[in-house]
């Protein structure tokens, strides 16, 4: 109803005596300067004013505060936009203050909370309000304090024992802190107690004088110790307790099952670990138990089965154990998920024409050790059936397809040894999530049903070509994978028809063709497209969408050729390109220095020229983490690229979080991006790309020049591989500063000079390759340096000092070895060089006398009177030199 004619002024204005109004849910439509003098001029004897959901706007006037006699003020459900005027604490008479989902912000003023008649405080759900507690005053006369969903923080004070009344706590999603305060455990008309998704650590106060405790939530923060019988001794009013997501231990008391009117018992996530104990004194009430991820051990308790209206039982854990059957479980069951134990489930095969579970809608049994399908009831209103990761062999039988008469929505077979479906079969209409990978299906690909959002057949033997028409069969899907299987033929275009898909994964196959020029512009929602190790052929087609949503194209191992399409730049959210192995020849892709990729993979193609792009020149990459663009033709001059700029390895990454898509659509249902780095001279295959894991490869082309100091500033780097270039100069000192490295291989290349100290100090590296460089001195004693071998610094013939097989003399340099016998005397030219006196010189200088006949003929002339009276076998020498040199280019 909207207040139009009589309008607010019109309605009031001759009321001057109204000590109540009541206008809930009627549009008034009014600026908080308008209908606050309004009311507060023409009312000025209101006690009650209630305007809940009245479409008021703020901001609230000062006005407001002449009405002296107010007791209730309820604004609730409007768009106030405005902070609490700190008048609201002059408001000596009031009894209750609502003015939850007001879009209030700024500070709360604290002195409200001390008006000492003051009953009823609701500030919930204003995101952006802040404060903190007071320190209550003893007899306090607050009863309800509601919080929920603002952004008051600190510590719940001692004080709040003085609240003697209060019978409802509710600081639910704020960002409160610190321990509970043991005086919570006066509050003797407490009934609803709830702090959950805070950060309060410490203990749970004891409440066994807080007899009328109905509710007690404080999941997801970070509360610590166990819990005693003594926690909830006398407690037989509490129905709810939840105290999920946090660090509790010990053993869980069993007095807990015995609550008379206890319906709801979550302790997931935690750290409860042994037995629990065998009840006999049970709560008939029990309707739902969840202790999933815990430590909890031993059989699972057969109390269970005497919980008759127990509808919901959550056991998936690590280290329950023992035989199970199925029958054990009361009927009344709708959801039971015993996944992830080291339980053996059995089904008694019995004649009794009693189903199995008959109630039952989610049913989890994934890593149970199953060895055949447990007979459920056709009859049953299943939906949800997971049976991953057991023993299942043989086929799929055809009638777990008809359990509940079509209403199974969701079947998860992955992680089996099934290797055909038993025949006449049809997945039911409603299935939207069809889950079989890691088996050993084989035969033609399966038909999804039409409403399928998730169909996953990779990694099985599914052979033949991807039918023509797929892309009409999932219209709806988002997730689509048959990956690694044995597929042939080409991507039929009509799988661009699936509009709604966010990742279509079909590498690692025996695909041909070329690309559907479809295929980059099919949606604007697609966020993975993974066609890698195919046979595909032919261009990348440029036709990426204008708002495409591209987080990951993944096209390594295929044949493609041409150039890097332009309209990839329109893919602005793309974190994972990779286009590794394939025949494309371009230059350096300078566009994608305005995206804000985490992962580039240009391995193994055929680019060439230099990476610094002309509108680029500082070559930012804010968020890239791994680039390997090894095996190519690039050139350049190294010392030019400013690693200063690339933040995504500077900034230390201390999390685990992984690159993954995850769909917006899909709970807990994502796509994991892989990809595969070099590391200690072969190829590993990252299944899961930490963020905090970071690299750089530019081995194997044609760099140049001296590697920069600012590689230095790279503090995250965990891989540097610059081997196979010409890189010349010496090893900058700054690499020191990589704390994190743990491969470094910089062999094959023109690197003169020391081996800086400051590489001793790596203390976490444990691949290194220096060799077949022009390095000489002593090398660097450390913890790490010396546990290498002598293959990481081979074909450097002036190095000396363990772990190399030659001594260093007192200035730090290389001596001559000893002879013990003939056979030993040959010695490299590298020895001849110290012997003479540098008489011969640098490798260059003798490759200009091997050119300069003339000269060259008369200088060695010379030489060779000198060699043959010291070192019989010269010529062999010589010989040797020459092939080392020949092999490093």
């Amino acid at each position: 109803m909207k207040l139009k004619n009589p309008d607010l002024k019109m309605l009031v204005e001759n009321l001057t005596g109204l000590r109540q109004l009541y206008l809930d849910l009627i549009d008034i439509s009014s600026q908080g300067s308008e209908w606050c003098q309004v009311i507060s001029s023409s009312l000025p004897d209101l006690r009650i004013l209630s305007l809940s959901g009245c479409y008021l706007l703020g901001p609230i006037d000062s006005s407001l505060a002449k009405l002296r006699s107010l007791s209730v003020l309820r604004l609730d459900g409007n768009s106030l936009s405005s902070s609490v005027p700190n008048s609201f604490a002059n408001f000596s008479k009031l009894k209750t203050l609502s003015l939850s989902g007001c879009s209030l912000h700024g500070s709360f003023p604290q002195k409200v909370f001390q008006i000492s008649s003051l009953q009823n405080l609701d500030l919930s759900s204003n995101e952006f309000l802040s404060g903190t507690l007071p320190q209550f005053p003893l007899n306090g006369s607050l009863r309800n304090i509601i919080l929920s969903l603002t952004n008051f923080s600190g510590s719940l004070p001692a004080s709040i024992g003085n609240l003697a009344m209060l019978s409802w706590l509710d600081l639910s999603n704020c960002r409160f802190n610190g321990p509970l305060p043991p005086t919570i455990g006066k509050l003797t008309e407490l009934d609803h107690f709830d702090i959950s998704a805070n950060n309060f650590s410490g203990s749970i106060p004891l409440f066994h004088l807080s007899k009328k405790l109905t509710h007690i939530n404080a999941a997801r923060n970070s509360l610590t110790g166990s819990l005693s019988s003594m926690h909830f001794q006398g407690l037989l009013n509490l129905a709810f307790i939840d105290l999920d997501n946090n660090l509790l231990g010990g053993n869980i008391p069993s007095n807990l099952f015995a609550l008379p009117f206890l319906q709801s018992l979550d302790l997931s996530n935690n750290k409860f670990d042994g037995p629990i104990q065998e009840v006999s004194n049970l709560s008939s009430s029990l309707d739902m138990i969840d202790l999933r991820y815990n430590h909890l051990e031993g059989p699972i308790p057969k109390f269970f089965s005497q919980l008759d209206v127990l509808t919901t039982l959550l056991l998936s854990s690590k280290f329950f154990n023992g035989t199970v059957q199925l029958e054990m479980f009361p009927p009344s069951l709708f959801s039971l998920d015993l996944s992830f134990n080291n339980l053996s489930i059995v089904s008694v095969d019995s004649n009794s024409s009693l189903p199995l579970l008959p109630q039952i809608f989610d049913l989890g049994l994934s890593s149970c050790k199953l060895k055949k399908f447990p007979q459920l009831s056709k009859g049953s209103t299943l939906t949800y059936l997971d049976l991953s990761s057991n023993q299942l062999k043989g086929q799929i039988p055809n009638w777990i397809w008809e359990i509940g008469n079509g209403s199974l929505k969701r079947v998860n077979l992955s992680f089996n040894m099934l290797d055909d479906f038993q025949k006449p079969y049809k997945f039911p209409p409603y299935l939207n999530i069809l889950d079989l990978h890691f088996n050993r299906l084989q035969g033609k690909l399966p038909i999804p049903p039409l409403v399928s959002d998730y169909v996953d057949f990779s990694f099985n033997y599914f052979s033949n070509s991807i039918p023509n028409d797929i892309g009409n069969f999932i219209p709806t899907a988002i997730f689509f994978s048959v990956s690694n299987n044995n597929l042939i033929g080409e991507i039929p275009t009509s799988i661009c028809n699936a509009s709604y898909l966010q990742v279509l994964d079909l590498s690692g196959n025996a695909l041909n063709g070329s690309i559907p020029s479809c295929l980059p512009n099919m949606n604007f929602q697609l966020g993975v497209l993974s066609l890698a190790s195919n046979n595909l052929s032919g261009d990348i087609p440029d036709t990426f969408a204008d708002k495409c949503s591209l987080k990951t194209l993944d096209l390594e191992n295929n044949v493609l050729t041409g150039k890097i399409p332009g309209s990839l730049v329109n893919c602005s959210f793309l974190e994972v390109l990779n286009i590794g192995n394939n025949r494309i020849e371009d230059t350096f892709p300078c566009m994608l220095t305005k995206m804000g990729l985490r992962v580039l993979i240009l391995r193994s193609n055929r680019f060439h020229g230099e990476l610094l792009c002309c509108f680029a020149t500082t070559q930012e990459w804010p968020n890239l983490q791994i680039i390997d663009i090894s095996h190519n033709n690039f050139s350049g001059d190294i010392s030019v690229l400013n690693f200063y700029n690339w933040g995504g390895m500077i900034s230390a990454n201390n999390n685990n979080d992984l690159i993954r898509f995850d769909s917006s659509f899909l709970d807990g249902l994502h796509y994991q991006d892989t990809v595969i780095v070099t590391i200690k001279g072969l190829e590993i295959k990252l299944t899961k790309i930490l963020t905090i894991f970071t690299s750089i490869d530019f081995s194997s082309n044609k760099f140049y020049g001296e590697i920069p100091d600012s590689i230095g500033d790279l503090k995250s780097l965990y891989l540097l591989n610059l081997s196979h270039n010409a890189i010349m100069g010496s090893i900058p000192a700054s690499i020191g500063n990589l704390k994190q490295l743990g491969s470094l291989d910089l062999s094959s290349n023109n690197l003169t000079g020391n081996i800086p100290v400051e590489l001793a100090s790596l203390g976490f590296i444990a691949f290194l390759n220096l060799s077949f460089n022009d390095l000489f001195g002593m090398i660097p004693k450390g913890p790490q340096l010396q546990t290498f071998t002598e293959a990481s610094y081979e074909g450097n013939v002036g190095l000396c000092g363990f772990p190399v097989n030659k001594s260093c003399n007192e200035d730090g340099v290389s001596s001559p070895p000893e002879f013990r016998n003939e056979s030993e005397k040959e010695i490299g030219w590298g020895y001849v060089s110290a012997a003479l006196g540098f008489v011969v010189g640098l490798s260059s200088f003798l490759w200009q006398l091997l050119h300069c006949k003339s000269w060259g003929d008369v200088y060695f002339e010379k030489v060779d009177l000198i060699l043959e009276r010291l070192f019989p076998h010269k010529h062999g020498t010589r010989n040797q030199r020459r092939r080392v040199i020949r092999n490093r280019g």
